[in-house]
C-alpha cells in the first residue's frame, strides 16, 4: 500500500491532487445537506471523475517498461563507432494499463565522460496495446565513453486535467573510438636497422630473404626456381616456396600528453587520431607496433602483431588525457627498461625546437631509431619547418601535420 500511494503521488502533481479531493468533498457535503436527485448526479459524477484520476494516477508512466538500441558505425562495418560519426537510437517503450493515454513525451539524457550532455525530446503516441517507438539522431560525436542517464516520461489524462511523470533507468553505454584515416605508404629511414632483432613480418613491400618460411600455391608467373618438387610431387598439383620477407624494427608509438603542450583540445584529438591511424597501418603492415602513453599515470603496450592487442590499444586510446604536469622526458626515464632495443621511436608530440631535439639524442643513446611527428596549429607554419629542419638534417625522419588529412602525404613524401 505505501509503495502504491508512492507511485501515485509521485505520478500526479499535490496541488492538483489537492484541488481533485477538495471538489469531491464539497460534492459530498452538498449531497449531505441539500439532497435531491440532482445533487446525487452530480456526486456521482464527481465521484467517478475522481476514481478515473486516481486510476489513472497509479498506473501509466509510473510503470514503463523501455529498451533501448544504439545504432551506428556504418561507414566501418558497423562493429564499431568512430569518432564524427552520427549514432541513431531507437527506445521502445510499453506502457501498462487498461486507461488509454493520448501521448506520452520522453527526455533523453547523453552524458560523456569528461560532463558533457547533450538533451532529446520527442512525443511518442502509444497504441492500443500501450507501445511506441521514438527514434532519433546524436549530433556527431567525439572519441570517449557514453552512457544514458534517467529517462523521463511525463503524460497527462485524456481530459488534460493531470499531468504525470516517471522516470525510468535503461542501462546503456558505448564507446566511440578515435578518428583514423587510411594511410598508404609510410617513408622510414633506418639507420640501425640490424638492431631490430629477429621480427618478421610478411609484408610485400619488403623485398624477400632466401630463407623459406613455408609452401603455397603456384602463382601464374612463378620461375621455375621456385616452384617446390617434392611438395608438388606429394599433392600432385603445383607448389611454390614462400620465403620469409627482411626483418623490420618493431615500432614503438609514443603520445605525449603533456597538459601545457597543447593550445587546445582539438589539437590533442589529432595527435590521438594520428596515433590510433599508426596503429591501423601496423596491423596492415602486419608489423609489430606497441604504443606508450605519456599521461599522468603512463602505460605501456608492448609492439605486438595480433588483432586483440591492437584493438586494447585503440580501446586505451579512447580514455587517453593530457593531463601530465611533469616533463616528458622524466616519463621516459621511468619505463624506457621496457622499450625494446632497436625499435623505432616514433614521438607524436607539440613540442619543437630545442625540446624535440633533447628527446630525439635521449632516444639514440638508448639504442633505439629515432622518428618524431609534429602535431602544429595552422598558423605555425614556419616554428614548424624550422624545427623539421633541425632535425632532418641530423638524418631524422621528421613530419608535421596540422589536420588529419595532411598525415598520409606528409608519412609518404616527408615533410
Amino acid at each position: 500500500m505505501r509503495r502504491a500511494v508512492s507511485l501515485f503521488l509521485n505520478g500526479m502533481q499535490p496541488s492538483r491532487l489537492a484541488a481533485v479531493l477538495a471538489v469531491w468533498c464539497l460534492c459530498l457535503l452538498y449531497v449531505l445537506f441539500q439532497g435531491g436527485k440532482t445533487s446525487l448526479m452530480l456526486f456521482s459524477m464527481v465521484s467517478l471523475l475522481t476514481i478515473y484520476l486516481i486510476g489513472a494516477g497509479f498506473g501509466g508512466v509510473n510503470r514503463v517498461k523501455a529498451q533501448r538500441k544504439v545504432l551506428g558505425g556504418a561507414e566501418h562495418g558497423g562493429e564499431h563507432l568512430h569518432a564524427g560519426e552520427q549514432v541513431r537510437v531507437k527506445l521502445e517503450v510499453h506502457v501498462p494499463g487498461l486507461l488509454p493515454m493520448p501521448y506520452m513525451v520522453v527526455r533523453e539524457v547523453l552524458e560523456r565522460h569528461n560532463g558533457d550532455s547533450w538533451s532529446f525530446e520527442d512525443s511518442v503516441i502509444p497504441n492500443l496495446r500501450g507501445a511506441g517507438k521514438l527514434v532519433f539522431q546524436t549530433p556527431p560525436l567525439e572519441r570517449g565513453r557514453y552512457a544514458f542517464s534517467k529517462t523521463e516520461c511525463i503524460s497527462e489524462d485524456i481530459f488534460g486535467l493531470m499531468e504525470h511523470k516517471g522516470r525510468i533507468e535503461v542501462q546503456t553505454d558505448f564507446r566511440v573510438l578515435p578518428r583514423t584515416i587510411y594511410i598508404p605508404k609510410w617513408q622510414r629511414n633506418i639507420r640501425n636497422s640490424r638492431l631490430g632483432g629477429t621480427h618478421t613480418t610478411i609484408s610485400a613491400s619488403r623485398r624477400e630473404t632466401t630463407q623459406i618460411n613455408g609452401v603455397r600455391d603456384y602463382v601464374y608467373g612463378d620461375r621455375i626456381s621456385r616452384i617446390h618438387w617434392n611438395a608438388t610431387a606429394k599433392t600432385g598439383s603445383w607448389k611454390s616456396k614462400e620465403f620469409e620477407h627482411e626483418s623490420f624494427p618493431r615500432t614503438l608509438i609514443v603520445l605525449d600528453c603533456t597538459a601545457d603542450g597543447y593550445d587546445h583540445a582539438q589539437q590533442f584529438e589529432l595527435a590521438v587520431s594520428a596515433a590510433a591511424s599508426l596503429i591501423e597501418y601496423g596491423a596492415k603492415e602486419h608489423a609489430g607496433t606497441g604504443l606508450f602513453t605519456a599521461t599522468r599515470e603512463a602505460q605501456m603496450f608492448a609492439p605486438a602483431d595480433h588483432a586483440g592487442e591492437r584493438m586494447r590499444m585503440i580501446q586505451h586510446l579512447v580514455d587517453v588525457d593530457y593531463n601530465r604536469k611533469t616533463k616528458l622526458i622524466a616519463s621516459l626515464e621511468k619505463f624506457y627498461r621496457h622499450f625494446p632495443k632497436g625499435a623505432l621511436f616514433l614521438l607524436i608530440s607539440p613540442m619543437s625546437g630545442k625540446d624535440a631535439s633533447e628527446i630525439m639524442r635521449w632516444v639514440e643513446t638508448r639504442g633505439m631509431n629515432p622518428c618524431f611527428l609534429q602535431i602544429t596549429n595552422s598558423n605555425e607554419t614556419k616554428k614548424r619547418d624550422d624545427s623539421i629542419s633541425l632535425l632532418q638534417s641530423r638524418g631524422i625522419s621528421s613530419y608535421s601535420v596540422s589536420s588529419l588529412d595532411e598525415l598520409p602525404a606528409a608519412l609518404g613524401g616527408g615533410a
